[in-house]
């Protein structure tokens, strides 16, 4: 049994065949290129609320920032005010000390006075 095929025939099964396969190239591309397209757009939404999300965040995080500047503002003041009245209420060991030598000191001679003048009076 021989079996005969046309050339021409040949060639329009093969003409056929890469129809059929280009086709299905085709579709299988598309539906890859919806998919890739569905994938970027959820990538890209995915992004953007990212960035919202990270917007939102610094944003809080400045004006937090802020605040603490604030903060440590007033507290350098209240401090800067401190050191400037501190040496009008505040009294240093050595002055205290110096201070109380010359009481002491006063102390002392007064007392040498009042026995100079008992001891003067017990001579006479």
């Amino acid at each position: 049994m021989k079996v005969t095929v046309e050339f021409w025939y040949l060639v329009g099964l093969l003409l056929g065949f890469l129809g059929v396969v280009f086709t299905f190239g085709k579709l299988l591309l598309g539906e890859i290129e919806k998919r890739l397209d569905q994938r970027f757009e959820t990538i890209d939404k995915a992004n953007k609320d990212s960035s919202t999300h990270w917007d939102e965040r610094f944003s809080a995080l400045l004006e937090q920032n802020r605040r603490e500047a604030e903060g440590w503002k007033t507290i350098e003041k209240d401090f800067l005010r401190f050191r400037a009245e501190l040496p009008l209420q505040y009294v240093r060991r050595d002055d205290y000390v110096r201070n109380q030598t010359v009481i002491e000191a006063k102390i002392d001679s007064i007392a040498l006075k009042i026995e100079n003048v008992q001891l003067k009076g017990l001579q006479q």
